[in-house]
């Protein structure tokens, strides 16, 4: 395979994606020449920072490829770690940047979306002096005493548990349509119904933990996909606040927890598995992430892998929000499935909703369909390679799977095409990274369960 001048060897394809061009193959390829010194930060509002330093040709020759990669390398930091301010010490490289993070700019959706989450001013500087790395982490979750509900919200469907003392007496899956809709009544709505669903099966409800796709600052909705059709007026007056206000209004004043349900995927891992360092993935509507330290503790990175690069060949799935190509929201999520899966040669009826396409594949894969075994092979192609790239960013141990797209056969097909690819492709890291699976019912709602562990 070529890419702007760059060879790149690629054993495993996904048989129904030819053309992927694995983001840590062409990472090493392009580095094999490149000679010129390179160092780039970003920083958080709270003053976490993270650095690379890598390098780029420097070349008018090799001047596309550098472009390519630079962006592709801040883009991936921004997205797994977060920030509203880039540094550079490369003048040529700040121009770039520059012009790509702005109004009219190729990344113009980034940089307002860091913009929003941090509630500052994107910013790009060039520095003789770069900035030293910090970063901290928090201990959340873990708590079972007394009554608790759990809450997962998430693109197409929504679920809720019930936890008295640690054991779960209730748990239910209601499909509901969150993007589609711009009045937050509708999501308000959905989000107490299914809190008083849990309630019912309660003595008395002592502490309410939410999960949920989007980045939270203080338990606040900075920003989601799940509410992107609601105005901006509207977000700001009835959004930020939607979680705390609808617990409130239901329960009272009680503890409540608003996490990144990425994050909460990750607590799974660390409660399934007794273990830490651990990358957790849920695979459904999109891609969520999140990320257990050695320590037990979350980050507080943003961990929005959806947004972060996967494909460096681009691939024909554009991110419907961003407008990006070859990010993980394309390749790890059901969408995923039904775009495979119509390569594959299989049809559906007019006008049937994502959530029963992915039903109709995972039906065709509980009867071994080739057509279906292609579609979990091409993902698990995709996943093996990138988590040989995601572990430039963290270091993990473990990488535990959940969401709807891991159920049945087609999940553990992914698993054990994925660590085929690492001992083929990444042998180094065969060994050092374990792809895993909780049990069936866990990785459907295990994420409400863990949720509901949220608040002291």
């Amino acid at each position: 395979m070529r890419r702007f001048g760059i060879d790149i060897e690629v054993q495993c394809v996904p048989p129904l994606d030819t053309d992927f061009i694995p983001m840590a193959q062409f990472d090493r390829a392009f580095l094999r020449t490149a000679r010129h010194g390179l160092t780039v930060a970003v920083e958080r509002a709270d003053g976490q920072r993270a650095l690379k330093r890598t390098r780029i040709h420097g070349t008018e020759q090799m001047r596309e490829a550098d472009h390519y990669y630079i962006d592709r390398l801040v883009k991936n930091l921004l997205w797994t770690k977060g920030g509203f301010r880039i540094y550079t010490d490369d003048k040529a490289v700040y121009d770039y940047l520059k012009n790509a993070y702005c109004v009219g700019g190729s990344r113009a959706f980034d940089a307002q979306f860091m913009s929003e989450v941090y509630e500052r001013p994107f910013e790009v500087i060039w520095t003789d002096v770069m900035p030293q790395e910090k970063h901290t982490s928090q201990a959340v979750g873990g708590h079972w005493e007394g009554c608790r509900i759990g809450f997962d919200a998430g693109g197409s469907d929504r679920k809720v548990s019930a936890v008295k003392d640690g054991a779960v007496v209730f748990s239910e899956e209601a499909v509901w349509f969150p993007k589609e809709q711009a009045d937050p009544a509708y999501h308000y709505e959905g989000i107490v119904s299914a809190l008083q669903s849990a309630a019912a099966h309660l003595p008395r409800v002592d502490a309410v933990g939410i999960s949920s796709a989007g980045v939270f600052v203080n338990d606040r909705t900075m920003v989601s996909s799940l509410f992107r059709k609601v105005p901006r007026a509207e977000y700001d007056r009835r959004v930020k606040n939607i979680y705390l206000r609808a617990v409130h209004d239901t329960f009272g004043d009680i503890p409540c927890r608003v996490v990144n349900d990425g994050d909460v995927s990750a607590l799974c891992g660390a409660m399934s598995l007794q273990e830490k360092n651990i990358l957790g993935i849920a695979m459904g509507t999109s891609e969520a992430a999140g990320f257990v330290d050695g320590d037990g503790c979350i980050t507080g990175w943003l961990n929005e892998l959806a947004f972060a690069p996967v494909d460096a060949a681009g691939g024909t799935a554009v991110d419907e929000w961003s407008g990006d190509r070859g990010c993980g929201g394309s390749y790890f999520s059901q969408e995923a499935v039904i775009r495979l899966a119509q390569r594959a040669g299989v049809v559906w009826a007019e006008n049937l909703p994502s959530a029963e396409k992915l039903k109709t594949v995972q039906s065709l894969m509980a009867q071994d369909d080739p057509r279906a075994v292609q579609v979990y092979e091409s993902i698990g192609v995709y996943l093996g390679h990138t988590l040989a790239y995601y572990a430039e960013s963290y270091a993990c141990r473990y990488v535990l799977l959940l969401g709807r797209v891991m159920s049945g056969k087609g999940g553990d097909l992914i698993v054990k095409t994925a660590k085929n690819v690492l001992q083929r492709e990444y042998p180094a890291l065969a060994d050092t990274i374990q792809p895993v699976l909780p049990d069936e019912n866990f990785r459907r709602v295990g994420q409400a369960v863990a949720a509901a562990s949220l608040p002291k």
